[in-house]
């Protein structure tokens, strides 16, 4: 499939902010499909205890992972304030680790973030450069916490999971546990997107695509970027195409 089909049969994940939990017209929820296999999850289970929600002070959420012990992956375009559709202040974001209905587990305010060079904040794309690296101004990511980035492609039918703090249930971490990848195809410049049929809508962008590794340790294999306006399927960064900050 051509980067072009992937561009008519993705739609941005845009991060939005909700005040309370509510009930949303299906139709309004891109990435669920006609069935939706998610299902609150155990926080303090790996591998979502290295999970928690990015938060900005001009309203809006997206989902983030610990990949270091001051490093949190996210989407880039989870940075864009929609107004001016400029990058935010690092200093005006901060990480929620182990975000539950208000409780949380720490949290930590943003020094500094990387971005790929080629993201550009007022298309909030290209896709494959939807990636974002943030330090935090303190440690959270102890080792049971830290999830690693693979740094191989993995094939299709590879088990995945898929949760974060969505749209229409954005005070508890959602995730479909059942998910597989379903290919990586081209993205144009020589880059790469990751096919797979996770289901999961708007404030999952951000989000770790997670698989197991043969030995069990749970890895990043991509960045949730982009999801399908009709289906249970989306788009995410390789995590192979993600440079790690210093110190991770």
């Amino acid at each position: 499939m051509a980067g072009r089909a992937v561009a008519l049969l993705l739609v941005a994940l845009p991060c939005m902010a909700t005040a309370q939990e509510r009930l949303l017209p299906r139709s309004s929820l891109p990435g669920l499909g006609s069935a939706d296999p998610r299902q609150p999850v155990d926080l303090k289970a790996a591998p979502w205890r290295g999970l928690g929600r990015v938060q900005l002070e001009i309203g809006g959420h997206c989902t983030g992972a610990l990949i270091g012990p001051r490093q949190v992956l996210t989407a880039a375009h989870c940075l864009v304030a929609r107004r001016t559709r400029n990058l935010v202040q690092p200093s005006t974001v901060h990480f929620v680790l182990g975000y539950d209905r208000g409780s949380m587990v720490a949290h930590a305010r943003v020094t500094s973030y990387r971005t790929d060079p080629s993201f550009v904040p007022a298309s909030g794309g290209p896709a494959s450069a939807d990636w974002a690296v943030l330090t935090l101004d303190k440690p959270l990511g102890t080792a049971d916490r830290v999830l690693p980035l693979l740094r191989d492609t993995p094939i299709a039918r590879t088990a995945l999971m898929l949760g974060g703090y969505q749209q229409d249930r954005p005070e508890v971490l959602m995730a479909d546990t059942g998910c597989r990848v379903i290919g990586a195809v081209p993205a144009g410049a020589g880059r790469s997107m990751l096919l797979h049929d996770c289901a999961g809508t708007r404030g999952v962008s951000g989000a770790p695509l997670l698989a197991q590794g043969p030995a069990g340790q749970w890895f990043v294999a991509g960045v949730a970027s982009r999801a399908n306006a009709q289906a249970a399927m989306g788009a995410a960064v390789p995590a192979m195409a993600i440079t790690a900050a210093p110190g991770q």
